[in-house]
């Protein structure tokens, strides 16, 4: 043990190297917030610090040092951040095409549904959303049934999928 009163037992020691790859982690971070577009950037939570230092990442991509620099800053920024948030925040903009498409394959659960029960359906739907409208929807799944019975092309089922994605 070192002789320096300012360390003691519990304090726990990291390595250089351990810093250094926690830093690298942070640029890395840093790199892909500044490849977001402005509107999924929106999306994060952050502090007005790490947004303001990532437009002017933007502004400085041409200029190569200066830019090599102001990622450094970034990283010596995200120290400071939530880290978790950011990630959460990232992984939703990553995953977004499986968030939409489970959301699709609800709509269409929800769709069957209006079509197997009818009214009750129906009336519990409107009750949950009130933006809905009773005879419209009842208009669609009758249609629907029909186009089901008489094996017609699913026009009806299109639209009141596409009502129902309207409204939701």
């Amino acid at each position: 043990m070192s002789n320096d009163p300012s360390f003691t037992d519990e304090d726990e020691w990291i390595s250089k190297s351990e810093i250094k790859r926690e830093a690298d982690k942070l640029k890395k971070l840093g790199v892909e917030l500044v490849g977001l577009t402005n509107p999924q950037i929106e999306t994060i939570s952050m502090s007005a610090t790490l947004r303001e230092a990532i437009a002017l990442a933007k502004r400085l991509k041409d200029k190569r040092e200066a830019a090599r620099r102001h990622m450094n800053y970034i990283g010596k920024v995200l120290r400071s951040e939530d880290i978790e948030s950011i990630n959460a925040g990232l992984d939703k903009i990553r995953n977004k095409h499986i968030y939409q498409a489970q959301a699709q394959l609800a709509l269409e659960k929800r769709r069957e549904q209006l079509i197997e029960e009818g009214d009750p359906a129906i009336n519990a739907l409107v009750e949950k959303n009130p933006t809905l409208e009773r005879q419209k929807l009842r208009q669609l799944v009758r249609q629907a049934k029909k186009e089901l019975e008489q094996q017609k092309p699913a026009k009806a089922h299109q639209d009141l999928l596409k009502y129902l994605k309207l409204h939701s």
